[in-house]
């Protein structure tokens, strides 16, 4: 049985929760307890009496711990990798990629924590000297979702430890093996008690804990929409002071494909962004905006390679695509395939689900292309999350654009074209935090801001030297020699 972290102590939580391979459901991963509202409180009164003591700790202490953190995550790449991909369905390739990743971000924020700096500036007054430096922001409350269980987990984790800060750190219910083994490894590199807690629960049963303690300061979260927005509502309602928060939210992300794209280029950067992952991205390009004059033959080339992507255990090396994470995420797609034929859109390809491949049984389920759609239909609309993209005919640049942007939501937003020109004028008009030209709508690198506009995201961004502006709060210092 696996326990919560909590005050430098493994402890038994108040129930248990079975987890489960999303690929062959027989096949139960372990039992992970969940923590009580109490336990949770109890984290939170370790984290708030040892954080003073981590905050004041060197920056080499820091760097230190850190890169042990990131070197034990390289080495031991392959098993945790196939910890992921058995727990979340990622096929084994795109597991051990986000475990390395997690090695990563733990290394250049070991960096960061020798990188500290500020500013010295001279008065407008004689006589006086100006010190402006960054303070940790004392106790983070860390929620993250269950489509990437280990990298998520370390893009904020490892800025909340390298700037001095104490966490508690909740992963999202239906992924716990990732993140107790993430936890593990942090638990053995040499903290103060109490600078790191894990608490594996529900958010319903946990969440007013986190968010109504005054001890915690800030609150970084990512996960759906509806959830961020009672994340925020929670922060700023509490007595007393309010809680800082930074939310990473949905995508309904479009990937533009102009009549001059090479189309090689632009079905590899569909294919990727749209169905790789299990499209279980908030990055997902989920719409395929495609000019007229390249329309069918980019149709119907993606087609071709649809049928060329095999779906099944994500362990296997031949698995080009794995499950979806649970019953209750393939319900939700397979609504959406309705809705959208209901809507009047062609499903062109896929749309099924199976009971399972190979004679074991999982959540599995065909990748899907909705044609004939328009941007009002609510597949359109909204964010399935599943592998399902929906492909919207435009005239031109100029409507792929309005398009585009014709979203409450603005994470990422990609364009496929030989044209400088054309990607220029999208770079500028385009409405999203992230955007990429001639490559797939999803993955960015470790050492870079990560976020978006809109309904997307709220507050500063997440990764790379961006990161101090949530974890940190500036200080300005007045000396009188």
């Amino acid at each position: 049985m696996h326990r919560n972290f909590i005050a430098g102590e493994w402890v038994i939580g108040s129930n248990v929760a079975n987890n489960v391979n999303p690929s062959d459901t027989r096949d139960m991963i372990g039992c992970y307890t969940r923590a009580s509202a109490q336990q949770v409180e109890i984290a939170i009164a370790a984290a708030a009496s040892v954080q003073p003591k981590w905050a004041a700790a060197t920056p080499q202490r820091r760097f230190d711990v850190l890169d042990a953190i990131g070197s034990e995550i390289l080495t031991r790449q392959g098993e945790l990798g196939e910890l992921l991909a058995r727990e979340e369905g990622k096929t084994l390739r795109e597991a051990v990629g986000e475990v390395v990743r997690a090695g990563q971000i733990f290394k250049f924020f070991a960096g960061e924590a020798l990188r500290s700096n500020g500013d010295l500036v001279a008065s407008t007054r004689p006589g006086i000297d100006v010190e402006i430096s960054r303070d940790p922001i004392g106790v983070v409350a860390l929620i993250t979702p269950w489509n990437f269980p280990i990298a998520i987990p370390a893009w904020k984790i490892a800025p909340a430890l390298a700037y001095g800060n104490a966490v508690i750190f909740k992963p999202a219910d239906v992924v716990p093996a990732s993140a107790w083994a993430l936890s593990e490894i942090i638990s053995r590199a040499g903290l103060p008690e109490g600078t790191f807690n894990l608490v594996m629960a529900r958010g319903i049963d946990i969440g007013d804990a986190l968010m109504s303690d005054p001890r915690v300061s800030a609150v970084s979260f990512t996960g759906s929409e509806s959830t961020g927005r009672r994340v925020a509502a929670a922060c700023v309602s509490r007595p007393g002071a309010m809680a800082k928060f930074q939310l990473e939210m949905g995508g309904k992300n479009p990937l533009v494909v102009l009549d001059d794209a090479d189309l090689e280029v632009a079905v590899e950067c569909a294919l990727n962004g749209s169905f790789y992952s299990t499209g279980q991205r908030c990055t997902a390009s989920s719409r395929l905006v495609v000019t007229t004059g390249i329309h069918d033959r980019f149709v119907e080339a993606l087609i071709q390679r649809l049928g060329t992507l095999r779906v099944g255990d994500a362990r296997n090396p031949s698995t080009l695509m794995g499950p979806v994470v649970d019953a209750s995420q393939l319900r939700q797609d397979l609504d959406y395939i309705e809705i959208g034929s209901k809507e009047g859109a062609t499903l062109a390809f896929g749309g099924r689900a199976r009971d399972e491949v190979d004679g074991q049984p999982g959540y599995y389920l065909t990748p899907t292309l909705f044609t004939d759609t328009h941007n009002g239909m609510r597949i359109n609309r909204e964010e399935i999350f599943g592998p399902v993209a929906a492909v919207i005919r435009v005239a031109d640049l100029d409507e792929a654009i309005s398009v585009a942007n014709d979203t409450e939501f603005g994470l990422s937003s990609g364009i496929v074209t030989t044209s400088l020109k054309s990607a220029r004028h999208f770079r500028q008009m385009a409405q999203a935090g992230m955007v990429m030209v001639n490559a797939p709508t999803a993955g960015v690198d470790p050492h870079v801001p990560f976020g978006g506009r809109k309904a997307s995201s709220y507050g500063p961004r997440e990764q790379g030297r961006y990161a101090a502006e949530f974890f940190t709060t500036v200080k300005t210092a007045y000396v009188s020699a």
